[in-house]
């Protein structure tokens, strides 16, 4: 069974290329596996954790289901991508379609139920209370418009890939944009 709870390894041990990881994973190796998901789940992790609003257990979720996903799709790896790249994006498509899955059965959460989340985060420097500040707010969006806003202003998508992605227009995907950058400045205005 893999093992999730290593930590990334550190950067001296990236000797080994992804390409080759990749060869010996899909020809069963776990122990490469387990080396691609310790060296790429910190940043596939980050991003779904912001899409679900900081809320960990439904973050690691998804990288559990994009690195599973991963896992049965390796051997049909092509390379037409970085490795990096093909892994963030089954992790957004996991992440979106748990949001998506969420929003049909229920209302957005409420601030309270993602505290647990956001009392999770690590304060580092003086700037911790803003960035606390910013994901409680970002936890409060729709998660269409905070999805958008994610994809967009974080991970520096294209509104025609997130229009892909989200199954929308381009326009709506501004739209939703335009929303979530109102919605964030109102709500941080609200907290100072």
């Amino acid at each position: 069974m893999l093992d999730t709870t290593m930590p990334a390894l550190p950067a001296a041990n990236d000797a080994v290329d992804d390409p080759a990881l990749v060869r010996a994973a899909a020809a069963g190796d776990m122990a490469a596996y387990e080396q691609l998901y310790r060296r790429h789940s910190p940043r596939v992790f980050a991003v779904l954790w912001r899409l679900c609003g900081g809320q960990q257990a439904r973050a690691e979720d998804a990288l559990q289901e994009a690195f599973l996903q991963a896992w049965k799709a390796l051997p049909g790896f092509r390379f037409e991508s970085s490795l990096a790249t093909w892994l963030h994006r089954l992790g957004v498509n996991a992440a979106l379609m748990e949001l998506r899955g969420r929003a049909a059965g229920q209302d957005h959460d409420s601030l309270d139920d993602v505290d647990g989340g956001l009392q999770e985060l690590a304060v580092h420097d003086r700037c911790a209370g803003t960035e606390r500040d910013l994901e409680r707010a970002l936890a409060t969006l729709p998660p269409r418009a905070r999805a958008v806003l994610v994809l967009h202003d974080i991970e520096g998508w294209k509104h025609q890939e997130i229009a892909e992605q989200q199954q929308m227009a381009v326009g709506s995907s501004k739209a939703q944009l335009h929303r979530a950058r109102g919605l964030l400045r109102a709500r941080l205005g609200d907290m100072t």
